[in-house]
């Protein structure tokens, strides 16, 4: 294996400049247009059967080398809203409008620019190997994973139609590890993730006269404070699951109490079963706060 890899190693400088471009150029989740353009140009110069604009900016390059299995590999595109302070010479010193039309930073704080670059990698090692194997491999570009829907929008857009369907699916993702090592284990190694937005509608006015208004920060304080429960005291000792608030918005000003308040979770879990009490739980402990006779609460998944 070791003499096939020294053959067809493709040349690393190129894909360190590609690497060092998509870094200090980053994308949001649904805005990831060069990105994408980028890994379609280069599938194409390899020969690669190529569909684009698949569920948003999905690419999807298929290479066909004779009879075999087809095996789907995959990589991430987008970044995330969060200001670069590493002070890296290309470090990104981006800032675009989200999709509530706020302007943020963005950077590649989870690695995706890495998981591009990686697969375009593989593609080139592939197509320079392909007489030492035989099937299909198909090269996906996902959009919007750190939104959980860049998956769902490309099959529901006809990812599956332009494909041959897959008899394995792989991904990578880096980790905080030395360099050129993989980390395995036997069982379960990563978890499913659930995003929950709550919003928590109050009556705004003036601070100096709370007595004349709905406080959703005071409620929104309560949640966060009892969500820390379920993990302590309603999952079972030796399972697994973290609960974990975000992001709290709310108000603009110190002297006036806003009208609502978004909590954004983020829940992880290896089984449905966990899953399934820690939901319950979320929504039991959010919607319990409308006993108080002036608020609402409202739960999105």
């Amino acid at each position: 294996m070791q003499a096939i890899l020294d053959k067809h190693r493709p040349e690393l400088k190129p894909y360190e400049e590609v690497y060092q471009h998509l870094h200090s150029h980053p994308e949001l989740s649904g805005q990831e247009e060069e990105t994408a353009a980028i890994a379609a140009k280069h599938l194409q110069g390899l020969g690669f059967d190529v569909h684009t604009h698949i569920g948003g900016y999905g690419v999807a390059g298929i290479f066909q080398n004779g009879e075999g299995p087809t095996v789907l590999l995959r990589a991430d595109m987008d970044a995330l809203p969060l200001k670069e302070k590493t002070k890296l010479s290309y470090a990104s010193k981006r800032t675009v409008k989200n999709k509530e039309g706020v302007v943020v930073p963005v950077t590649h704080a989870c690695g995706h620019d890495t998981h591009v670059v990686s697969l375009m990698a593989c593609a080139e090692f592939l197509r320079s190997a392909r007489e030492r194997w035989a099937g299909t491999v198909v090269c996906i570009f996902q959009p919007a994973e750190e939104e959980f829907s860049g998956a769902r929008a490309m099959v529901a857009d006809g990812l599956y139609k332009n494909i041959p369907k897959p008899h394995v699916v792989l991904a990578q993702h880096v980790m905080r590890m030395k360099t050129g090592t993989v980390s395995i284990c036997s069982g379960r190694l990563l978890t499913a993730a659930d995003v929950f937005d709550v919003r928590i509608h109050g009556r705004g006015g003036h601070g100096s006269a709370p007595q004349t208004c709905i406080d959703p920060i005071v409620i929104g304080a309560s949640i966060v404070t009892r969500l820390q429960s379920i993990v302590s005291r309603e999952v079972m000792p030796g399972e697994v699951a973290v609960v974990s608030c975000g992001s709290i918005q709310a108000g603009h000003t110190a002297n006036i109490i806003p009208d609502q308040l978004d909590l954004k979770l983020n829940v992880r879990t290896y089984n449905e079963k966990t899953r399934d009490h820690v939901v319950s739980a979320i929504k039991r402990i959010c919607w319990g706060k409308r006993t108080f006779p002036w608020d609402t609460v409202g739960f999105y998944a």
